[in-house]
């Protein structure tokens, strides 16, 4: 895959997919720029890959994004959000809370992260990848929250994709369960819950972090540069093959 030379941001860095983005761009002759809220965790993460530059914000406050983004690198050339969360509850238990936090940390503080990278990115000619989920595309029960706020990702996906052509890319991954995420744990702890929705794709199994990464870089990459707009599924064919 080939990259610009130039930093690439990376939000969500230490998350399951997160990881492997910063290792395909490292391996393509990227320089990452990892960001995300666990400071101790970052550090650490950076630490093990030479020192790559970091920067820290509570992703669910997304007042602290643009302060902690004040200073990018001028040769910004993509940014990608891979934090987000997963609330699963039923609409008679979600609160107005669980949105408002759900959204905060999944679309607004991605659209406060690509304000604060615009500049560079628009004189960089960049790219932006956001990441949504199946459940948008497809209704399951106790997804009410996080298909909400993943709706909007999607929506901010188009949205932006209009207001920064031509200078800036703007895609959208969305994965179905990734094994190794945190954020799928409460669906793939448990060995037959796991394995009953590993059935329930067209190609019998649960995600890994790469099936996600690897997509994600190439739309950052120059392989991808008549694309904007989209949003690509990354789902076993959940979203459109009924098993």
């Amino acid at each position: 895959m080939r990259f610009s030379p130039g930093s690439y941001l990376v939000a969500g860095s230490t998350g399951a997919i997160g990881q492997a983005l910063v290792r395909t761009l490292i391996a393509g002759g990227a320089r990452p720029v990892l960001f995300g809220r666990n400071a101790d965790a970052l550090a650490a993460q950076s630490i093990e890959l030479g020192g790559l530059d970091y920067r820290v914000a509570d992703l669910c406050n997304p007042e602290e994004v643009g302060p902690a983004l004040a200073d990018l690198p001028a040769d910004l050339k993509g940014v990608a959000y891979a934090a987000g969360s997963v609330t699963l509850k039923p609409l008679r238990s979600a609160t107005p809370a669980d949105f408002a936090t759900s959204l905060a940390l999944n679309a607004i503080s991605a659209a406060e992260t690509i304000k604060a990278a615009t500049p560079a990115l628009k004189k960089n000619q960049g790219s932006v990848v956001l990441f949504s989920s199946v459940a948008v595309q497809s209704g399951f029960s106790n997804h009410a929250v996080i298909s909400a706020s993943k709706g909007a990702v999607e929506g901010l996906t188009r949205a932006l994709s209009a207001e920064l052509a031509p200078h800036v890319r703007v895609n959208c991954v969305a994965p179905s369960l990734t094994h190794t995420s945190a954020m799928s744990t409460p669906l793939t702890s448990n060995e037959k819950t796991a394995a009953a929705i590993a059935a329930a794709h067209a190609i019998p199994r649960l995600g890994a972090p790469e099936d996600s990464s690897e997509l994600a870089a190439f739309l950052l990459s120059e392989s991808a540069t008549w694309m904007t707009g989209q949003v690509i599924g990354v789902d076993g064919g959940r979203s459109v093959v009924l098993r």
